[in-house]
This record gives structure tokens, C-alpha cells and sequence, in this order.
């Protein structure tokens, strides 16, 4: 993919998450984002870069243990949220603006490196991955949580993508970020020895269509494909998304749950 396209994907892709209110998602995974900062334990003192922090669910529980942390992510308008967030969890964070493509910071820069469901979207995995490993010191760690492409999100994905245009066909789908081939691929030569571990985030509802209302209304991809489509496509994809939630989610005592499978991808980096 030649740069004038992975630009205007980006432009593209920070529309997107600006549209709706992602801090109203973010809050149903937090657990990912608690996980990955309970399973590397950074400590006071110690340097921590989250890319595509979106509105902090890893940025914070990492601040909360006395690192210093930034919180990068293309689409500023986020960081409203964020640090509402932050400051409700009584934690000082460093925002900026930043493409995981090309980050603004120098080489070794952090201790961890950190990315909840956010790294994936970065329209060229090569490219995020070097600069991932390049501004992680030698001995420093990297957690990623992506979600798989054969799981329940998966699908969610590949659902609403059946109804809209195809991307270019250089471009590979954000949860290729859920193998760990391809991961082992990506980080082939950084020096970063890795690890895989098969987790989820389970979703509750009290309906299929309350499920499809609440992303319909909150979720950025959702709220452009209701710009994008007319109403019979809409509808179409409406139907196709409830059938998904009543095929895939299991019955609980006040609705419905739904299992988000997600691969998580822990790196120590030699040296």
C-alpha cells in the first residue's frame, strides 16, 4: 500500500471513530484494558506509551500504578473523554495526537508499549508493528489485545462489511492483528520475543435488537454506515446484525450475552 492510499484510509478511519461516542463502547471492554495492564505490571516511575489509546482503558489502569503515560491516538477528538476519564480515576495522563504509523517519540523511549483493539486498524500492520518495536527499550515489554477474525467480533465485522463497498484489495482486515502467525511475522527480526493467550470480554444485552440499537447509535462504523447507506441497505444490515446477535449470543437471566473473543500478544524485547 503506497502512502497517498494509507493516508487517506487514515483520514478516513479518524472520521470514523470520532463519529457517534466510542468512550460509550470503550466502557463495555474495560476489562481487556485492565488485563493487559495487570498482566505486565508497570510500575511507579516507569515509561508507558498506549497507541490508539482511544479514551484511556489502558492509559489509566497503567497511570494508576504510578508510570507515566501517554496516551497517542489519530483521532483527537477522543481525548475529551479521555481525560474526563482520567480525571475521575485521579490520574495524570499525557495526551497526543499521533499516528501509530509514525510516532512522534524517539527510539527506546518507553518501558511498555501497550494497544487495547487499537493498533489493529492502522491500515499497514508492518509498518505499526516496526514502529511499535522501535520505541521500546531493550528489556521492555509490549501487550496487545486485537480481537480474532473467527470469533464473535469477527463476525460482527465481516457482517457490516458484506454491506458496504469492498476495500482495496492490498488492505488487510484489522483482526489479521488475532493471528499469531501474522503477528509473528510482523515482529520478525524486532528482536521482541513473543507470546500468545487466547482471552474474551463477554457483552450483555436484554435484546438482539437492543444490542444492534446501542452500537447503532454509539459505534463509529455503524453511525457512518447509516450515513453511507439508503434505507432498504440499512435495513438489510440491521436484519443481518440481530440474526448474528440471536445465532451467536447465549441466553442469560435478564437477556442476552455475547462472547468477544480476543487473541492477546505479550513481547519482550532482547537486549
Amino acid at each position: 500500500m503506497d502512502e497517498q492510499r494509507a493516508t487517506e484510509m487514515k483520514k478516513g478511519a479518524r472520521a470514523t471513530w470520532a463519529a457517534g461516542d466510542f468512550d460509550a463502547v470503550a466502557q463495555t471492554i474495560l476489562s481487556a484494558g485492565r488485563g493487559i495492564v495487570e498482566r505486565l505490571a508497570p510500575s511507579a516511575g516507569q515509561d508507558v506509551l498506549d497507541i490508539a489509546a482511544g479514551t484511556g482503558n489502558a492509559a489509566i489502569p497503567a497511570a494508576e500504578q504510578g508510570a507515566r503515560v501517554v496516551a497517542s491516538d489519530l483521532t483527537p477528538e477522543l481525548f475529551e473523554a479521555g481525560r474526563a476519564n482520567a480525571e475521575r480515576a485521579g490520574v495524570e495522563i499525557e495526551w497526543v495526537e499521533a499516528d501509530a504509523e509514525a510516532l512522534p517519540f524517539d527510539d527506546a523511549s518507553f518501558d511498555f508499549v501497550l494497544s487495547t483493539f487499537g493498533i489493529m486498524f492502522a491500515p499497514r500492520h508492518p509498518v505499526a508493528a516496526a514502529e511499535a518495536a522501535r520505541v521500546l527499550r531493550p528489556g521492555g515489554r509490549l501487550g496487545f489485545c486485537c480481537w480474532r477474525p473467527e470469533g464473535n467480533i469477527g463476525a460482527f465485522f465481516k457482517t457490516i462489511g458484506a454491506h458496504l463497498p469492498p476495500p482495496p484489495e492490498d488492505v488487510v482486515p484489522p483482526p489479521m492483528w488475532g493471528v499469531p502467525g501474522h503477528v509473528e511475522k510482523l515482529f520478525d527480526g524486532s528482536g521482541i520475543e513473543l507470546e500468545f493467550i487466547e482471552e474474551e470480554v463477554t457483552f450483555d444485552y436484554g435484546t438482539p435488537e437492543e444490542a444492534f440499537e446501542f452500537y447503532a447509535e454509539h459505534f463509529g462504523p455503524l453511525v457512518m454506515a447509516r450515513a453511507a447507506l439508503d434505507d432498504d441497505a440499512w435495513a438489510a444490515l440491521r436484519a443481518d446484525l440481530i440474526a448474528m446477535y440471536e445465532r451467536e449470543s447465549e441466553p442469560v437471566d435478564d437477556g442476552i450475552r455475547l462472547r468477544g473473543e480476543y487473541l492477546t500478544t505479550v513481547g519482550t524485547k532482547r537486549g
